[in-house]
């Protein structure tokens, strides 16, 4: 086992991980990490690439994935193994997590859009010598275009 010293306490982890002990600690009672070792009065210890699991764990929540599918695709190698079925299951987590990540992206790209569209029509406002009030229906629709303001615009406008 390593040695201590090679070892951080949970509280200097918990500043590498960007985290709190709580949430190690509920961490390790579900099962997603695991202290490396324990002093004899109970000290967690943790390894500096330790935090590396942590903010996989940490990324995965952000995509919207629960602690419970986490922990599925997180499961520890057991000993004896078979090592096709642990590369198996590490490339299922990367694999889940690229997906999730692609529809993340899909959908802020499509907020991206909209709100360049809705940037662009302010441009254009910026020249007009309306306002949007309650008489005007807050400018929807635009009285210089006769279209339909970009949704993020009209909704600041109401």
């Amino acid at each position: 086992m390593n040695n201590q010293g090679d070892l951080l306490k949970i509280g200097d982890f918990a500043k590498l991980a960007n985290t709190n002990l709580r949430t190690l600690r509920y961490y390790e009672e579900i099962g997603l990490i695991q202290p490396a070792s324990r002093s004899q009065g109970g000290f967690r210890y943790y390894r500096a690439t330790d935090v590396y699991r942590v903010q996989m764990i940490r990324s995965l929540q952000e995509l919207g994935l629960h602690l419970d599918r986490i922990r599925e695709l997180m499961a520890s190698r057991s000993a004896g193994e078979d090592r096709a079925l642990f590369i198996a299951r590490a490339r299922e987590a990367l694999l889940e997590q690229e997906r999730l990540l692609r529809e993340k992206l899909a959908i802020l790209q499509d907020q991206q859009a909209k709100l360049s569209q809705a940037l662009h029509k302010l441009n254009e406002c910026q020249h007009c010598q309306h306002s949007p009030t309650p008489e005007n229906n807050f400018c929807t629709p635009c009285t210089t275009t006769g279209e339909q303001l970009p949704a993020h615009l009209s909704a600041l406008y109401q």
